[in-house]
């Protein structure tokens, strides 16, 4: 079986499993109050499971595919080696240390450094560019977070006493 329709049977058996807890376990801890609602909590997941279900299957079926010679653009995975696996590991290793250093070093600042740093990784030279726009963006993520949905969210490195 090829590696596409492999990772189509993974995400096809977490889908099932994400699916039977929106379905089922989901809605029995909701409020008496909010049972009336026509939207619930479980709805953006049943949606998204099924989605994800569907999208499996149409993979594990080969539904997609017109040959099975990779096109022009497409990711050849027998030739794996050929592309730049090291920034793609670099990257993952930033995600990791980003998730690590939020709560110590604070949202802001974890944040505008995985947003440079990646962007370096990724090939970007503009500093005088990228550097505001890590910024506005960090800042601009924080405000809606923090003061619009009201979701605590600790701007500063943990010795600040914010």
């Amino acid at each position: 079986m090829a590696l596409d329709r492999w990772i189509a049977l993974i995400i096809l058996v977490m889908s099932a499993g994400y699916a039977y807890t929106a379905f089922f376990a989901m809605d029995g801890s909701l409020a008496p109050f909010m049972r009336n609602n026509p939207i619930w909590p479980s709805t953006f997941p049943k949606i998204l499971s099924v989605m994800a279900i569907f999208g499996a299957v149409v993979i594990l079926l080969g539904f997609e595919k017109g040959s099975d010679a990779p096109k022009t653009g497409e990711i050849d995975y027998r030739r794996l080696t050929d592309y730049k696996l090291g920034q793609a590991i670099v990257l993952l290793t930033l995600m990791v240390a980003y998730a690590l250093l939020l709560r110590p070093v604070g949202f802001l600042a974890a944040t505008v450094g995985f947003l440079v740093a990646g962007s370096l990784i990724l090939g970007e030279r503009r500093l005088h560019i990228l550097i505001p726009v890590a910024l506005i963006a960090s800042g601009g993520i924080w405000y809606l977070v923090q003061e619009v949905l009201g979701i605590f969210l600790r701007p500063w490195p943990f010795f600040m006493g914010v």
